[in-house]
Protein backbone atom coordinates (compact mmCIF):
# COMPACT_ATOMS: atom_id res chain seq x y z
CA UNK A 1 0.00 0.00 0.00
CA UNK A 2 2.84 2.35 0.81
CA UNK A 3 4.15 2.06 -2.78
CA UNK A 4 0.78 3.09 -4.16
CA UNK A 5 0.53 6.25 -2.05
CA UNK A 6 4.21 7.15 -2.43
CA UNK A 7 3.91 6.84 -6.21
CA UNK A 8 0.73 8.93 -6.22
CA UNK A 9 2.30 11.59 -4.00
CA UNK A 10 5.43 11.86 -6.17
CA UNK A 11 3.35 12.23 -9.33
CA UNK A 12 1.05 14.81 -7.74
CA UNK A 13 3.93 16.91 -6.38
CA UNK A 14 5.85 16.82 -9.69
CA UNK A 15 2.70 17.72 -11.61
CA UNK A 16 1.80 20.54 -9.20
CA UNK A 17 5.27 22.09 -9.20
CA UNK A 18 5.70 21.89 -12.98
CA UNK A 19 2.31 23.52 -13.52
CA UNK A 20 3.27 26.40 -11.21
CA UNK A 21 6.50 26.75 -13.19
CA UNK A 22 4.64 26.57 -16.54
CA UNK A 23 2.18 29.28 -15.51
CA UNK A 24 5.04 31.61 -14.60
CA UNK A 25 7.50 30.80 -17.37
CA UNK A 26 5.52 29.83 -20.48
CA UNK A 27 3.03 31.42 -22.86
CA UNK A 28 0.78 30.16 -25.63
CA UNK A 29 3.66 30.71 -28.05
CA UNK A 30 5.59 27.44 -28.38
CA UNK A 31 9.14 27.43 -26.96
CA UNK A 32 11.25 24.90 -28.92
CA UNK A 33 13.37 22.58 -26.78
CA UNK A 34 14.27 19.91 -29.36
CA UNK A 35 13.27 21.67 -32.57
CA UNK A 36 9.72 20.78 -33.57
CA UNK A 37 9.89 17.46 -31.73
CA UNK A 38 9.53 18.85 -28.19
CA UNK A 39 8.12 22.26 -27.41
CA UNK A 40 6.78 23.87 -24.26
CA UNK A 41 3.44 25.61 -24.76
CA UNK A 42 1.04 26.82 -22.09
CA UNK A 43 -2.54 25.62 -22.67
CA UNK A 44 -5.49 25.81 -20.28
CA UNK A 45 -7.73 22.88 -21.17
CA UNK A 46 -11.37 22.76 -20.08
CA UNK A 47 -12.00 19.38 -21.70
CA UNK A 48 -10.30 16.02 -21.94
CA UNK A 49 -7.51 14.96 -24.30
CA UNK A 50 -7.50 16.82 -27.62
CA UNK A 51 -9.76 19.36 -25.84
CA UNK A 52 -12.57 16.84 -26.31
CA UNK A 53 -15.86 17.86 -24.67
CA UNK A 54 -14.73 21.35 -23.69
CA UNK A 55 -17.47 22.88 -21.62
CA UNK A 56 -18.13 19.65 -19.71
CA UNK A 57 -15.50 20.33 -17.05
CA UNK A 58 -17.93 19.60 -14.21
CA UNK A 59 -18.59 16.11 -15.63
CA UNK A 60 -14.82 15.39 -15.80
CA UNK A 61 -14.52 16.61 -12.21
CA UNK A 62 -17.22 14.20 -11.04
CA UNK A 63 -15.63 11.37 -13.00
CA UNK A 64 -12.22 12.09 -11.44
CA UNK A 65 -13.72 12.15 -7.93
CA UNK A 66 -15.37 8.79 -8.67
CA UNK A 67 -12.04 7.31 -9.78
CA UNK A 68 -10.31 8.55 -6.61
CA UNK A 69 -13.07 7.10 -4.41
CA UNK A 70 -12.92 3.75 -6.24
CA UNK A 71 -9.13 3.59 -5.89
CA UNK A 72 -9.28 4.40 -2.19
CA UNK A 73 -11.97 1.77 -1.67
CA UNK A 74 -10.31 -1.06 -3.61
CA UNK A 75 -6.61 -0.33 -3.05
CA UNK A 76 -6.29 -2.08 0.34
CA UNK A 77 -7.03 -5.36 -1.48
CA UNK A 78 -4.25 -4.99 -4.06
CA UNK A 79 -1.27 -7.24 -3.32
CA UNK A 80 0.71 -7.13 -6.59
CA UNK A 81 3.63 -4.67 -6.61
CA UNK A 82 3.11 -3.98 -10.31
CA UNK A 83 -0.56 -3.18 -9.77
CA UNK A 84 0.22 -1.03 -6.72
CA UNK A 85 2.55 1.13 -8.83
CA UNK A 86 0.05 1.19 -11.70
CA UNK A 87 -2.77 2.33 -9.42
CA UNK A 88 -0.42 4.84 -7.76
CA UNK A 89 0.38 6.37 -11.15
CA UNK A 90 -3.33 6.54 -11.96
CA UNK A 91 -4.20 8.08 -8.59
CA UNK A 92 -1.40 10.67 -8.81
CA UNK A 93 -2.39 11.63 -12.35
CA UNK A 94 -6.08 11.89 -11.57
CA UNK A 95 -5.38 13.94 -8.43
CA UNK A 96 -3.07 16.24 -10.38
CA UNK A 97 -5.72 17.12 -12.94
CA UNK A 98 -8.48 17.10 -10.31
CA UNK A 99 -6.55 19.69 -8.29
CA UNK A 100 -6.67 21.97 -11.34
CA UNK A 101 -10.38 21.37 -11.90
CA UNK A 102 -11.17 22.18 -8.28
CA UNK A 103 -8.93 25.19 -7.65
CA UNK A 104 -8.09 26.91 -10.95
CA UNK A 105 -9.96 29.47 -13.02
CA UNK A 106 -12.69 29.93 -14.04
CA UNK A 107 -14.09 28.57 -10.78
CA UNK A 108 -14.58 25.85 -8.20
CA UNK A 109 -15.06 22.39 -9.80
CA UNK A 110 -14.88 24.00 -13.27
CA UNK A 111 -11.19 24.88 -13.46
CA UNK A 112 -9.07 24.39 -16.54
CA UNK A 113 -6.24 21.86 -16.50
CA UNK A 114 -2.79 23.35 -17.15
CA UNK A 115 -1.01 21.54 -20.00
CA UNK A 116 2.46 22.47 -21.21
CA UNK A 117 4.34 19.63 -22.98
CA UNK A 118 3.89 19.55 -26.76
CA UNK A 119 4.91 16.82 -29.20
CA UNK A 120 4.17 16.76 -32.95
CA UNK A 121 0.65 15.68 -33.89
CA UNK A 122 -0.30 15.14 -30.25
CA UNK A 123 -2.34 17.24 -27.82
CA UNK A 124 -0.44 19.38 -25.31
CA UNK A 125 -0.23 17.45 -22.03
CA UNK A 126 1.26 17.50 -18.51
CA UNK A 127 2.91 15.17 -15.98
CA UNK A 128 -0.48 13.96 -14.70
CA UNK A 129 -1.58 13.00 -18.21
CA UNK A 130 1.71 11.14 -18.70
CA UNK A 131 1.21 9.19 -15.46
CA UNK A 132 -2.34 8.21 -16.47
CA UNK A 133 -1.10 7.04 -19.88
CA UNK A 134 1.77 5.04 -18.36
CA UNK A 135 -0.71 3.49 -15.89
CA UNK A 136 -2.93 2.42 -18.80
CA UNK A 137 0.02 0.79 -20.61
CA UNK A 138 1.12 -0.95 -17.40
CA UNK A 139 -2.42 -2.18 -16.69
CA UNK A 140 -2.66 -3.57 -20.22
CA UNK A 141 0.76 -5.27 -19.88
CA UNK A 142 -0.05 -6.76 -16.47
CA UNK A 143 -3.37 -8.02 -17.79
CA UNK A 144 -1.81 -9.58 -20.90
CA UNK A 145 0.81 -11.24 -18.69
CA UNK A 146 -2.06 -12.55 -16.54
CA UNK A 147 -0.79 -10.89 -13.35
CA UNK A 148 -3.79 -10.36 -11.08
CA UNK A 149 -3.99 -7.33 -8.76
CA UNK A 150 -4.91 -9.59 -5.85
CA UNK A 151 -3.19 -12.85 -4.93
CA UNK A 152 -5.80 -15.38 -4.01
CA UNK A 153 -5.35 -17.22 -0.73
CA UNK A 154 -5.98 -20.96 -1.08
Amino acid sequence: MRRLFLTAWIIWVCDFLTKIWALGALSSTPRPILGDFLQLTLVKNSGAAFSFAAGYTFIFTLLAVSVVVAILYYSPRVTSTGWLITVGLLLGGVLGNLTDRIFREPGFLNGHVVDWIELPRWPVFNIADSAITIAAVMAFTLTVRNIPPVTRVR
